[in-house]
């Protein structure tokens, strides 16, 4: 409720209880908290985009395992968030090397460092708060059929295998994803290029999803 509006940043968050999981499948399915309190009962808005991180089961990611089971969470929690990237610490010297050389720079104040562009926070604040307050994207034609092909296409994946690949509520995430591209671009409009964007970035997490 608090982050209303905003993000919700949430950390381990394999270790909550069963409680504070079933308040999260109203809050991301509804956007809003029900609250019972000496009878009475209210709704608050939890309009808000959470961003998880969780640990395996065992400390370590277990290839034999889905997901599902290497994170002990419920699948039903998993599906309503529209993207899931999986972040592994390969056993490679070449990755060992980049991630020592990295995390040894930030303490390393004589050494040369390679510059890198970037974009003022002031600034960067002001333009988030200007795409959310002024740009509110409409589907066009275009990429409306653009997101039923899809859809389509998601779906006779698993036909063939007489499974279900995708369900109504991944299409809803493309069309958040689609909306979320436009409005970085301070585009009233969603374009087929969103659309071409968000479906990249949904395969992409399957992809390391189904690692």
């Amino acid at each position: 409720v608090l982050a209303d509006n905003g993000v919700c940043c949430i950390d381990e968050f394999d270790k909550m209880d069963d409680s504070t999981r079933a308040v999260l499948h109203e809050v991301m399915e509804q956007q809003t908290l029900s609250i019972a309190k000496a009878g009475i009962i209210c709704t608050l808005n939890a309009r808000t985009s959470v961003l998880a991180a969780a640990n395996p089961c065992d400390s370590s990611w277990n290839a034999k395992r889905t997901i599902v089971d290497n994170i002990n969470l419920p699948h039903t929690l998993l599906s309503r968030f529209d993207l899931i990237f999986l972040m592994l610490d390969p056993q490679d010297e070449n990755h060992d090397r980049r991630l020592g050389t990295h995390l040894v720079s930030l303490f390393w104040r004589d050494g040369p460092r390679k510059r890198t562009r970037s974009i003022d926070c002031d600034i960067l604040r002001d333009y988030i708060a200007y795409a959310r307050t002024f740009i509110n994207p409409t589907l066009s034609d275009e990429a409306g059929q653009k997101l039923i092909q899809t859809y389509v296409q998601m779906r006779k994946i698993g036909r063939g295998r007489g499974t279900v690949t995708a369900y109504p509520r991944q299409l809803e995430s493309l069309v958040r994803l689609a909306e979320a591209h436009a409005r970085m671009r301070l585009s009233n409009l969603v374009e087929e290029i969103d659309v071409e964007e968000a479906t990249r970035l949904h395969k992409r997490s399957f992809e390391a999803s189904c690692y």
